[in-house]
């Protein structure tokens, strides 16, 4: 392997890779993904649709997850600084409903492999932030399904700064808590 390092996390399946990064004077070059090497760390995934999206100061997306067509996801910033979380939705899983956040940044060029069956959403931190994500099934339209950003029974610790003003989407303001996606 020896391209990348990989961090497993209390909760089974998820995953921080760091790239290594070969520098000089002209700049940088590092592999943002290999399949072997992905393989080797245990991600043998196959993606198949990349996204890209910026944003500003104070978005918070997510919490999302796509109900039937569940998506593994490798996710990335290009440019800026986010505050990255996935939470556990596997029913017969003993972490269901537990939390976990990873900062990622343009310096540090950190990775978070987020597996099928877990909500995703993040915090940009930065004035502006490009992320972007590879997923293991396509994007289905009518497959959304989301929970509260600030659902107490999950407990996610936003660092929110003083100040900040979190921007969101309708959608992400509608959406319910964990116990509810439990009674589904």
């Amino acid at each position: 392997m020896g391209k990348i390092t990989v961090e497993t996390c209390e909760i089974e399946g998820l995953k921080v890779i760091t790239p290594t990064v070969f520098g000089d004077n002209r700049g940088y070059f590092m592999e943002t993904y290999n399949y072997n090497d992905y393989k080797e760390a245990g991600i043998d995934q196959i993606f198949v649709q990349d996204n890209q999206s910026a944003s500003k100061k104070g978005v918070l997306r997510g919490l999302h997850f796509q109900i039937h067509y569940p998506q593994d996801k490798l996710v990335r910033v290009l440019k800026g600084e986010v505050y990255d979380v996935a939470v556990d939705l596997r029913a017969d899983s003993p972490t269901f409903g537990k939390w976990f956040g990873v900062l990622l940044t343009e310096e540090n060029k950190k990775q978070f492999f987020i597996p099928k069956n877990f909500a995703h959403g993040f915090l940009v931190l930065s004035d502006y932030a490009e992320f972007a994500y590879k997923c293991t099934d396509f994007y289905h339209p009518n497959d959304e399904g989301g929970l509260a950003w600030n659902d107490p029974d999950i407990g996610v610790e936003w660092p929110i700064p003083e100040g900040m003003e979190l921007i969101q989407s309708e959608k992400d303001t509608k959406w319910g808590g964990i116990k509810e996606y439990k009674a589904e």
